[in-house]
């Protein structure tokens, strides 16, 4: 069902896109091209897309990285059914998937198989390795965070600790909707497709390639983000007032001098120890601990409150159901609304998060709900040209759904 929302941008209108994914990386390349107004069909096995079902941190997977699609179930496993996909796919601007290697070969469905036919096709192939020694092997987000550093550096020394979100399967994904993005452009010069590849090992990879420069060019492997030495002396979390949480910076000495006045902490101006920023940095043992006593006398609102009328960083610690309240979310237009369409809440309105960049001042929204499985399986086989008979004797042989 449409979601009610006036004119939205859609510089990829037109543009059809044909998913083979599931979980969050491939989702997540294929929401990307449905945001920008793509037309993308979500090709689900007969009992539907696995995260539809999951509990616990994985119950917002389909809600929140299938709006904007169509969905259509199909049978790979029978011959009719791959048949089907087949000629979906050769209707298709994109073909899209995140299987394992081999996967989409057994049913025709792989780059070389596709091009012959279609040399314009653009083929993304969303993996856990890009081919090589490893490509062989089961990748999750967790997997690459603990092979691929991240984890070592997110943790305290010797707790390795995976980061808070799914960051490489979204980041995976979203690297590779930028490659079709850029081989579109590549087809609209010499007007062929080709094949693109993004890698969830190689994008933890990415991620931490400052922390391999950082030893590169010093020598010096660098630390856990928790027991790193700051380049800054107050860059910190604070315990304040009522147990609450803030975090608080002052990254040059003219932040530190403004730091101290709008707290009344002039006798720290006066301290010669404490003159410039790399001086606090080495006081930082004895100044940390000093500040964080003098602030348990203010509540994190009133620190907020001080920090943004002068201009300081700040941040209360936030929870993300908070976020749902959040004032600049509400204002600028960064949460939607869909309706969910699975589980015990099938039906329910419910707020959702939008890609962090605008268009003409529009954020790219919500077109379509995340799709009810098998929802637009007819008016997508009708529209490449199987008849209405021949539909109902795939849906009778269960070839889709």
């Amino acid at each position: 069902m449409e979601a009610r929302q006036p004119k939205l941008p859609q510089p990829l209108a037109g543009l059809k896109v044909v998913e083979f994914t599931h979980m969050v990386m491939g989702p997540t390349c294929g929401m990307v091209l449905a945001d920008l107004g793509a037309e993308v069909i979500k090709v689900e096995p007969i009992d539907g897309d696995r995260t539809r079902t999951l509990l616990g941190a994985g119950i917002g997977f389909f809600p929140m990285f299938n709006r904007n699609k169509k969905s259509i179930q199909i049978d790979l496993q029978k011959p009719a059914g791959a048949a089907v996909a087949r000629q979906l796919a050769a209707s298709a601007d994109v073909v899209a998937e995140n299987f394992k290697p081999g996967t989409m070969n057994k049913y025709g469905l792989d780059h070389a198989s596709l091009s012959k036919t279609n040399p314009r096709l653009i083929y993304a192939s969303l993996k856990g390795f890009l081919p090589g020694p490893y490509d062989h092997r089961t990748a999750l987000d967790e997997v690459v965070q603990m092979m691929g550093g991240l984890a070592y550096m997110t943790g305290r020394p010797g707790d390795p600790l995976r980061a808070g979100s799914s960051v490489n399967d979204i980041m995976g994904g979203m690297f590779g909707a930028i490659a079709i993005l850029g081989a579109l452009i590549q087809r609209g010069i010499s007007g062929r497709g080709m094949e693109v590849q993004s890698a969830l090992f190689e994008n933890n990879v990415f991620l931490v390639g400052q922390h391999m420069l950082q030893y590169a060019i010093t020598g010096q492997p660098a630390a856990p983000m928790p027991a790193r030495i700051s380049p800054w002396a107050i860059y910190d979390v604070f315990t304040v007032k009522d147990g609450e949480q803030i975090f608080l910076a002052a990254v040059s000495d003219a932040q530190w001098a403004t730091f101290c006045k709008v707290l009344g902490f002039e006798d720290l101006l006066a301290d010669p120890a404490l003159k410039t920023n790399n001086d606090r940095v080495h006081a930082r043992p004895a100044l940390l601990p000093e500040l964080g006593r003098r602030l348990q006398a203010f509540t994190a609102a009133e620190l907020s409150r001080r920090f943004e009328d002068a201009g300081l960083p700040f941040a209360p610690i936030m929870r993300p159901e908070q976020l749902l309240d959040d004032p600049h979310l509400a204002a600028t237009g960064g949460l939607a609304d869909i309706t969910l369409t699975d589980g015990a809440r099938a039906g329910a309105p419910v707020k959702t998060t939008l890609f962090p960049f605008t268009l003409d001042g529009q954020r790219p929204g919500v077109r379509l709900n995340p799709p009810k499985r098998g929802e637009h399986t007819r008016d997508v086989l009708a529209a490449i040209g199987i008849a209405a008979r021949e539909i109902d004797a795939l849906i009778e042989a269960r070839a889709v759904a």
